[in-house]
């Protein structure tokens, strides 16, 4: 079986997931821009063998559980003055209140179809590098299931990112709002993540 085949176990210490948020609202200028990291989260990717020896990637699975109970603010871009240790503190306790912890705060996601660098459902070797693809599948949070699409690059081989844009109202959690209704959290966010799977346990 080639290196690039089997069950790759991924986590925090082989790769990232991060949250991107934008600002609405008559006092947007007075919020930030932010990028908060899920610290707790796991993944799980199988890319069968194909009978070349090589990974088919367009018959590979992921499954992944995000614990959105575990979010530490990163960064905080615009606002009118820079983001304090204590306003990143208020905000993550924000979330936690709006987003619940434990079970109800975990984000599942599961693949239904990959498509590999050049679509098509082509396969190729899971450890090519430079190729761009998707991955279709379900998004479950709060008890609501939606459909979402992945963009994923490779940007060497082994490595993966990717992007994909959800609304908050999709599964029945309302958006941030501060100053009576003036500053608003946008509903959609953006998710992105970065894995390595030379840095992954093997199953």
């Amino acid at each position: 079986m080639a290196d690039s085949t089997g069950t790759f176990l991924l986590g925090p210490d082989s790769g990232r997931v991060l949250i991107k948020t934008g600002r609405a609202g008559l006092a947007a200028r007075a919020g930030h821009d932010l990028t908060i990291e899920v610290t707790r989260w796991s993944a799980r990717v199988t890319v069968p063998e194909a009978g070349d020896g090589a990974g088919e990637v367009a018959a590979a699975s992921v499954t992944a559980d995000l614990d959105l109970g575990s979010l530490a603010v990163r960064e905080g871009a615009g606002g009118a003055k820079p983001l304090t240790d204590k306003d990143r503190r208020e905000i993550e306790s924000t979330a936690r209140k709006i987003l619940g912890q434990g079970v109800q705060a975990t984000a599942v996601f599961t693949s239904t179809r990959v498509i590999a660098s050049g679509g098509g459902g082509a396969s190729g070797g899971a450890g090519a590098s430079g190729g761009a693809g998707a991955i279709e599948g379900t998004v479950t949070l709060n008890g609501r299931s939606r459909a979402v699409r992945l963009a994923v690059a490779s940007p060497a081989a082994g490595r993966y990112r990717g992007t994909v844009t959800v609304k908050q109202t999709d599964f029945g959690i309302t958006p941030y709002t501060g100053f009576f209704g003036a500053l608003k959290l946008r509903d959609e966010i953006g998710v992105e993540f970065e894995a390595d799977l030379s840095r992954a346990a093997r199953e």
